[in-house]
């Protein structure tokens, strides 16, 4: 079993939020022809897209060509909107998750989704993760690597990851509102150099501010391989041994790193063998960014070329851990989507 843990997904159409409430952040789809549309933020193009983005028949016949058995579903960063009002954000994490919970209750056995909330307000996050999971039947929660600059550490979010620990709700970080975006413009150093900065600031954050220690159970992946995280661990490490004064956890950043779950995203059989004897080759699993420009093609091919690995380590990495970490089971889930409340059966 193959399942891409790491692919996102919007709706064809939804509402103009920016006429409706005003502001310029919004996300706007606007078609350029029946098979593309542009995602415009304050009248720029953010990002163009292709029908594969919105279209479950699209994906799935790429998926049958590159070998993909499931699909994990989850928003685009840039529709998070944790910078409107906590209502207004909720309104748009709430067309984005019954669009994800439809298109996994109409090929259940091809899809799998995981939600979006307003991070911006923690009671308002809590609530829309318990329709999420309770009500819609996903899988997990996508956050971003930080909401509105504020680490992950912040105190709103405590009683976020206390009742995802919990409820036992998978978190997906992924990364937006990179640091040092003023920076980046050039070369798009914003995907390749932002992105992964931003992730190793956000893993850092839970482990040394002790959240990692203060919920143990807490299931988190990060996207892109953990970013540039992997890499700087031991740095960290040196950091905590030379300030005792800063000290807020009981062992060393390593320690803790152990809790974490990687997506395959780092394109080299080298960086995967470090981060098996890093972490564990259970704490891996395929993930390619489907469908945007820097996804891996085919889904797997990372993990496919390591050839040191044994074939069960090969399967875990290319399905079984994800599946664990979701929760997922092998046998068909139609029975379980035909009664969710998304499909009013």
């Amino acid at each position: 079993m193959r399942i891409d843990f790491h692919t996102h997904i919007i709706p064809e159409s939804f509402p103009d939020f920016a006429d409706r409430y005003g502001g310029e952040r919004w996300p706007v789809l606007e078609r350029t022809c029946t098979c593309g549309a542009s995602i415009m933020v304050g009248g720029n193009n953010f990002r163009d897209v292709t029908d594969q983005v919105w279209s479950p028949e699209k994906r799935i016949a790429d998926m049958e060509r590159e070998g993909v058995d499931i699909q994990v579903l989850s928003p685009i960063p840039v529709t998070f909107s944790y910078w409107a009002k906590p209502q207004h954000a909720e309104e748009m994490a709430k067309i984005q998750n019954n669009f994800i919970a439809e298109t996994v209750a109409k090929y259940p056995d091809r899809f799998v989704g995981l939600g979006t909330v307003p991070m911006q307000d923690g009671p308002t996050a809590v609530k829309e993760m318990d329709r999420c999971i309770n009500e819609l039947q996903l899988h997990g929660i996508e956050i971003g690597t930080n909401v509105n600059g504020k680490n992950l550490d912040d105190p709103s979010f405590i009683e976020f990851f206390q009742m995802a620990e919990k409820w036992e709700v998978p978190l997906f970080i992924h990364p937006w509102e990179t640091l040092g975006r003023d920076r980046m413009a050039n070369h798009n150093f914003m995907y390749t150099v932002g992105m992964p900065s931003e992730t190793a600031l956000a893993a850092a954050t839970l482990i040394w501010s002790g959240i990692m220690e203060k919920f143990p159970r807490l299931k988190v992946c990060f996207a892109h391989g953990g970013g540039s995280f992997p890499y700087i661990l031991p740095r960290l490490d040196k950091g905590w041994e030379v300030w005792p004064h800063l000290r807020l956890t009981t062992h060393p950043p390593s320690y803790y790193a152990k809790q974490f779950y990687f997506d395959s995203l780092n394109y080299d059989p080298l960086n995967i063998k470090y981060m098996i004897e890093r972490f564990g080759h259970e704490k891996i699993f395929m993930g390619s960014d489907y469908p945007f420009l820097l996804r891996e093609i085919d889904p797997g091919k990372v993990i496919d070329e390591t050839v040191e690995l044994t074939e069960q380590q090969r399967a875990d990495m290319l399905g079984e851990n994800a599946a664990r970490f979701l929760n997922i089971e092998k046998k068909k889930r139609g029975a379980v989507y035909a009664n969710s409340a998304i499909t009013g059966e």
